[in-house]
This record gives structure tokens, C-alpha cells and sequence, in this order.
């Protein structure tokens, strides 16, 4: 019996054994097959695609500054190397696109343009990257106007700048930031945009007025319905940004921001956030989106000049065109051939990097 029974006792043993190798190897074989389609991926990293570039011509400077509300903001201030003592530069300051950091496309125009000779300021939006700013990825159109004048009262004060000679870039939302901010700061003396999005209309309307009346309003039901939500303490809940991952039904546009956010060509997650979040506004801010008019009154920055440089292929080509429409002279709509909206946050073989160079070089010249 004792025989009997001890054999009975290893073939539990060795069929338990082989369920747990069985799962283990089923287990491994899961986590396998979705490193395999998640290596599979391979990011578009044609023409020229070098979002992280490091230039040997600058040197790199982190910053701090206040804006009007006592909120620190954080920037990258990039020197040309060399640069002579007493003498005094013009200055660009760079915005990174919504829902991004200045180290994603920011920094790689203002090292660019750096490089050209110009002092230049790539800088975090207020509750975003390194910047203060409560709940992280908040939408405040209005404070992300003021960061760009709170960064020309930084830069106008630096002993090296010629305060008289500031000009601002946006790439992508910040473009429409940047208009809005130009509009009350004259101090802005040129202004030019890429690939830029009017944060307002398109999220009133969507792309090519594609939502509804009806699905705004969804929309801001929605949102205010969350503040509940999260002023009773519960969880905050995110919109927007870019997918984490793709399927047979995702689309063109999803597709796009995906090759850039979610893969080596442009992931990165700032200190004490999450890849789950980047990218990703509170949806109880994000409606603030709807009460945003970048283009009203844009006639008034005349007659400072403003360059709008757009794809020939951008989603987002509707919006420069708008602003060109109704901006004020002098004013210039630059089209590259064959560029889509995100080949112009990092391709530099697209990017009109000369274009930039002589619009501000022709517009912040010494009086």
C-alpha cells in the first residue's frame, strides 16, 4: 500500500509540475508574442528623422522663470558657441506641440536655429514637462499665452539678448498659443508657426468641421459631469493624445501621431509622469478648448510679419490656411512638397529650416 500510495504521490507531483511549466511556458510565450509585435513596429525614420539631435555648435542651458501667476516655467536655453561678450542677439522662443514636451521637436528647431546664430528658448508648457502647473496636463489656453510672454521676460533680460529683437515659434497647438500670445505682447516683433492647430476650432468642430453640434455638446456634458467626479475625490480622467497602440482599424491620423509619440523616433516620458498619460489633457480642462478664438482680432498683430509654414499632405493644413486668411500683412503661407503634419515636428530633410532662418534674420535685424 505504501508502495501504492507513494507512487500515486509522484504522479500528482509530476502532473503538477507540468501544469505549472505548462503555464509558465504559456505565460512566456504571451509576454513573447507581444514583445514580438511590439519590436515588429518599426518607427518611419525617413528623411532625416532626428528628433532627439544633439548640436555641437550650442551650448545647452536649463532654465527657470516665473510667469504673472508665480508659476515656474521650464526651458532649455540654447547659445551659440563663441558668442562675444557684450554682444547683444536676437532671440526665438520655441513651443513644443500640445500634449508634448520641449524635448519633442522643440528643442531640436531651437538647437537648429541655434546653430544659425540666434539665442534661442524652447520651454514646457505650464503643466506640462518640467513646468509647475496642478492637475499635470491641464489645458489653460490663456496661461500657455502668458508663458510664452513670461519667457521674452526672461530672454529681454538677459544681458546677451537684444530684448527689441524677439521673435516666437509654434509647432503644432503652440502655434496657435503663440498668435494668441502675440496679439496682447508687441514685444513679439515676428511670429511664425509649423504644422500649426488651432486648439480652439478644432476641438469645436473636429477636422474639416467633422463634429457635430450635437457631439460637442456630448462632449462638454461629459466633462462636467467628471468634475463631480474628481471633486469628490475620485479618479482623473484623460482625453485626447495619442493611442497606445494600433490596430486593422485605426486611422491614418492615429497612425501618424503613433510613429512619433509611441515609438523610439519621439517617445518621452518626463520625470514623475507616465507613458500611459503623455500626450493625454484632463477631460474637465480640455473643454476650455472650446472657448478658445486664437484667430480673432489675428489682424492686429500687423504689422509685425507672420510666417504660417504647413505640409502640402498635414491634416492640420486648414488651420494655417484659416490664419493666413485673415491675418494682416505682411504675412506668408509656406507649403512644403509633400510633408504631412508630424513629418515637420522632426525631419529635417523636410523641415524649411533656411525658410525660418531668413524670415527672422530679415525681421528681427538691429534698427
Amino acid at each position: 500500500m505504501k508502495k501504492k500510495s507513494m507512487i500515486t504521490h509522484v504522479f500528482k507531483v509530476l502532473a503538477l509540475f507540468l501544469l505549472v511549466s505548462a503555464t509558465i511556458v504559456a505565460s512566456k510565450t504571451d509576454v513573447s508574442a507581444a514583445s514580438k509585435t511590439d519590436a515588429a513596429y518599426k518607427p518611419d525614420m525617413s528623411n532625416g528623422a532626428d528628433n532627439f539631435y544633439k548640436s555641437k555648435k550650442v551650448t545647452k542651458k536649463k532654465v527657470l522663470f516665473d510667469n504673472q501667476y508665480n508659476m515656474k516655467v521650464a526651458g532649455n536655453l540654447f547659445i551659440p558657441k563663441g558668442l562675444k561678450k557684450k554682444t547683444k542677439k536676437p532671440a526665438i522662443i520655441v513651443g513644443h506641440p500640445m500634449g508634448a514636451v520641449k524635448e519633442q521637436s522643440a528643442n531640436l528647431y531651437a538647437q537648429k536655429l541655434a546653430e544659425k546664430g540666434f539665442v534661442t528658448l524652447s520651454l514646457d508648457l505650464s503643466f506640462w514637462g518640467e513646468s509647475e502647473g496642478q492637475p499635470r496636463n491641464a489645458v489653460s489656453p490663456d496661461i500657455y499665452a502668458e508663458d510664452f510672454s513670461a519667457a521674452v521676460d526672461f530672454l529681454g533680460t538677459r544681458n546677451f539678448v537684444d530684448k527689441d529683437r524677439i521673435g516666437v515659434l509654434g509647432i503644432c497647438g503652440s502655434g496657435s498659443f503663440a498668435i494668441s500670445a502675440a496679439k496682447l505682447d508687441p514685444r513679439m516683433k515676428a511670429i511664425a508657426t509649423v504644422s500649426m492647430y488651432d486648439m480652439g476650432a478644432a476641438n469645436r468642430n473636429g477636422l474639416k468641421h467633422s463634429q457635430t453640434l450635437e457631439q460637442r455638446k456630448k462632449i462638454l456634458e461629459e466633462a462636467a459631469e467628471q468634475r463631480y467626479v474628481e471633486f469628490k475625490g475620485g479618479k482623473t480622467k484623460y482625453t485626447g493624445g495619442t493611442v497606445h497602440e494600433l490596430n486593422e482599424n485605426s486611422t491614418a491620423i492615429e497612425r501618424e501621431f503613433y510613429d512619433f509619440y509611441r515609438t523610439p523616433r519621439g517617445e518621452y516620458t518626463p520625470k514623475g509622469s507616465s507613458p500611459k498619460l503623455t500626450t493625454h489633457p484632463t477631460l474637465t480642462s480640455n473643454v476650455k478648448f472650446m472657448n478658445f478664438y486664437p484667430f480673432e482680432d489675428i489682424e492686429t498683430i500687423s504689422p509685425r510679419p507672420v510666417l504660417f509654414i504647413t505640409g502640402e499632405d498635414a491634416h492640420s493644413r486648414e488651420f494655417s490656411e484659416d490664419a493666413y486668411r485673415l491675418a494682416g500683412q505682411p504675412k506668408e503661407l509656406y507649403i512644403v512638397p509633400g510633408a504631412g503634419h508630424v513629418d515637420l515636428y522632426d525631419r529635417v530633410n523636410l523641415i524649411p529650416f533656411d525658410k525660418l532662418y531668413f524670415f527672422f534674420k530679415d525681421n528681427l535685424k538691429k534698427k
